[in-house]
């Protein structure tokens, strides 16, 4: 009687269960049979006659995706995924943190100084700031989300691919040429995909040596780097421009990455020649060695040879700097975002965390931003014409100077050749020990010279100015190289001046503005100010910098150095805390404090085994006498020998092959 009573009393529950079982079957079977119609728009795009644009495809698939997002089968996805993580059945969010608190360990260790316990407790309450997610997403969110990361980043591709297929009833056999170079490139896009994956899994041979052991530790980031092709090389480039801040042994390997990496292969230097004008190298050049570059990086590798040109009416042979791209470089670049934006993806499975989300899709979005700075190097016109210009601007100054330039295509260009000049390390080796100080002074008062003249004057200065891209001629005469980069100050120094000044006075409503300015977003982004003004009012509150009013004199007096030093990192934390408010800053921004780096670390390279004092009053007084020098300079400025003015390499081709 009691058994028959306590399942009437479970009736109604059973009852509810059963509904709701129900209605969700329903649900599922009514989404999966409307599920069609979210393909329909797509669809009518796809076998229309009209060519797409990519804004198009864009719209139709995150109007896709969005559909398959809100399937009902995802929310089970989510449910699922949540029940497995509570039982520890597949990584959940203790598991990350444990995670975090093993890095953290294991940075503390590997640390070649103490890490005071101030700065580990000031990284887990920066950790416990990250915005909170409503929720984790369940595997098959995750994998729309892998799928969509792809498709977005082959838009371009597709979208020319389906515009030639729409057009075949009325092209020739070139454009079906291009469409079976097109799938090539896809073919291609894998097999570097592949590698750069592959080259990831460094980090846990990484984590498992010892410590201390820079060394090795040392030799296995030169490999990850070197795997992963040329995106990685960049960055190691930029991480070697603040190599004091590493281990001897690990900055010893990256500074490697600034003067030298692994040439490119002789039959890829004649294939891109063949490329480009349809003959190899020796029916341009005399004396083309494809075996023996004089120099190789990231982006391509140097070569000496001689060459006919006009000048003064007359023709000479010259001996020139022949520079070749690298070929597929814009494929390399758009596979290594790719790869590290799915390794931040999968992160969501391994490492799940509520917390971490936002911060890692912003750091993702931040990255490719990032590299976006890096893509305009790949093309050898866009060189040229800077190259040009700082050329002629040159003609004017007794300090520095720049290769002239006789002619450039997409991929090949060629230059004057700097007979005798040296990198900094080799031109300060070369002198005895007795005037070597003196000399190292000497060029250091030039370079600083130079950048002032450059940031000033000109308002633009060379992009990336480490130590391997200052030669120094027999006279001591800098030479400044590689110009596949230069920074625009203009209409930048007011916004830096105002960031700088609304950090130092604790400005709430100044800096949300400033940033929102920086962004790549800024119409979307002012919507939200608020939120980002409340947050960064939170972060400087929590840095103990509290704004300045009249008496800030007073002020700025009591909180002494400590205070200010304070102000001046609760910048930088800002800038960081962009992941948090989801804010992704432009390229030139980023740049701009990575050009900074890079020639502080070549003015601090020019003073080894200089002492630091030295190198601080030099800087001061080189900075006051500043005006006076750049005074003299124009009021003795003379010509440097007019050179040939550059062609255009393959409109010259080009017209040599129509007269025969």
């Amino acid at each position: 009687m009691t058994d028959n009573k306590k399942s009437l009393l479970d009736l109604p529950a059973w009852r509810e269960k059963s509904l709701a079982a129900w209605r969700a079957a329903t649900d599922l079977a009514t989404s999966s049979m409307t599920l069609p119609k979210a393909f329909s728009p797509l669809v009518k795009v796809l076998v229309s006659s009209e060519p797409i644009t990519q804004e198009v495809l864009t719209h139709e698939l995150d109007c896709l995706f969005d559909t398959l997002y809100e399937h009902p089968l995802s929310e089970h996805s989510r449910l699922l995924t949540a029940y497995l993580r509570r039982n520890r059945i597949i990584p959940n969010e203790e598991s990350t943190e444990n995670l975090i608190r093993f890095l953290v360990k294991q940075t503390i260790q590997r640390s070649p100084v103490d890490i005071p316990d101030v700065v580990v407790d000031e990284f887990w309450q920066f950790f416990q700031e990250l915005i909170e997610s409503p929720e984790l997403k369940g595997v098959v969110e995750l994998n729309l989300d892998l799928v969509r990361a792809v498709l977005r980043s082959y838009e371009g591709l597709l979208v020319d691919i389906i515009n030639k297929i729409k057009s075949l009833r009325k092209v020739n056999q070139t454009t079906f040429s291009d469409i079976i170079q097109k799938v090539r490139v896809l073919r291609g896009d894998i097999q570097i995909l592949k590698r750069q994956i592959k080259a990831i899994r460094y980090i846990r041979p990484y984590f498992l040596t010892d410590p201390k052991d820079f060394r090795t530790q040392a030799e296995i980031v030169a490999r990850m780097v070197r795997e992963f092709g040329p995106l990685f090389i960049k960055m190691a480039q930029v991480a070697a421009a603040n190599a004091d801040f590493l281990p001897e042994e690990i900055a010893r390997e990256l500074q490697v990455f600034q003067e030298d990496v692994e040439p490119m292969t002789p039959d890829e230097v004649r294939q891109a020649f063949i490329e480009e004008f349809g003959e190899g190298p020796q029916a341009f050049y005399f004396g083309f060695d494809v075996e023996k570059p004089i120099k190789s990086g990231s982006i391509g590798s140097v070569y000496f040879a001689k060459k006919p040109i006009v000048r003064g009416g007359k023709e000479e042979l010259v001996q020139v700097v022949v520079k070749v791209a690298r070929h597929n470089l814009e494929r390399e670049f758009a596979m290594g975002n790719l790869a590290i934006e799915l390794m931040l993806i999968s992160s969501q499975y391994w490492a799940p965390h509520s917390k971490l989300r936002p911060f890692l899709s912003a750091m993702s979005e931040q990255i490719k931003e990032f590299t976006r700075g890096f893509e305009q190097e790949l093309d050898f016109l866009h060189e040229a014409n800077i190259q040009q210009r700082f050329y002629e601007r040159s003609q004017q100054s007794q300090v520095w100077s720049v290769p002239r330039l006789y002619g450039a295509s997409g991929r090949i260009i060629e230059m004057e050749y700097v007979s005798g000049a040296k990198t900094i390390p080799q031109a300060i080796k070369c002198v005895e020990r007795a005037r070597r100080r003196r000399f190292q002074r000497q060029l250091a008062e030039n370079f600083l010279f130079t950048m002032l003249e450059h940031l000033l004057v000109y308002q633009e200065f060379h992009g990336d100015l480490h130590p391997g891209n200052v030669m120094i001629s027999g006279d001591g005469r800098l030479y400044l190289i590689d110009w596949g980069n230069a920074v625009d100050m203009r209409g930048k120094w007011s916004l830096i001046a105002r960031y700088l000044r609304a950090v130092m006075i604790g400005d709430f409503d100044t800096l949300a503005q400033i940033l929102v300015d920086m962004s790549t977003h800024p119409e979307t982004n002012q919507q939200k100010i608020d939120e980002i003004r409340a947050g960064l009012q939170e972060t400087l509150e929590k840095k103990n910098v509290h704004p300045l009013g009249r008496d800030f004199a007073i002020v700025l007096f009591r909180e002494g150095q400590e205070g200010l030093r304070r102000r001046f990192q609760a910048a930088l934390h800002l800038m960081s805390n962009t992941y948090q408010l989801g804010l992704t800053i432009k390229s030139d921004y980023l740049h701009l404090s990575r050009s900074l780096f890079a020639m502080a670390g070549t003015f601090n390279a020019l003073y080894k085994d200089i002492s630091g004092w030295t190198m601080a009053s030099d800087a001061l007084v080189n900075v006051g006498l500043f005006p006076i020098r750049y005074a003299w300079q124009r009021a003795t400025a003379f010509q440097i020998e007019s050179a040939p003015e550059p062609v255009n390499l393959l409109q010259a081709r080009r017209k040599q092959l129509a007269y025969g």
